[in-house]
């Protein structure tokens, strides 16, 4: 029997990994899409609470993108422009603040040694 060592991000409990990095990365992805759409949320308060959820999360997704135009590039976000539209899928975010842990089968007890 092959045991495998699986990951989740510990604010999205539904998606696994394989790569411990791969579930960081999305948990930390997932971390600044909340904070982002907090930020959103606060300077536009007739969005919707998943007009910024989405905004956020589309926003962390191309975080590299956004950062240069930040830099004096806003040309830039021609690239996103360009790019077809990507649906965001809603993401419920559990508030855990533990790292992703790796996921896996117990072990089973030891058996007792018998007496000699």
């Amino acid at each position: 029997m092959a045991v495998e060592v699986v990951y989740r991000s510990s604010r999205d409990l539904e998606r696994l990994f394989m790569d411990k990095a791969e579930a960081d990365r999305h948990d930390k992805m997932l971390e600044l899409a909340e904070l982002l759409a907090e930020v959103l949320h606060k300077a536009v308060p007739s969005l919707t609470e998943q007009q910024v959820e989405e905004a956020g999360i589309y926003m962390a997704k191309n975080r590299d993108v956004f950062a240069k135009a930040f830099k004096s590039q806003p040309d830039a976000l021609s690239e996103l422009l360009s790019a077809p539209a990507e649906v965001v899928e809603p993401v419920e975010v559990v508030e855990v603040t533990e790292a992703a842990e790796p996921i896996a089968p117990a072990k089973p007890a030891k058996a007792a040694k018998a007496a000699k």
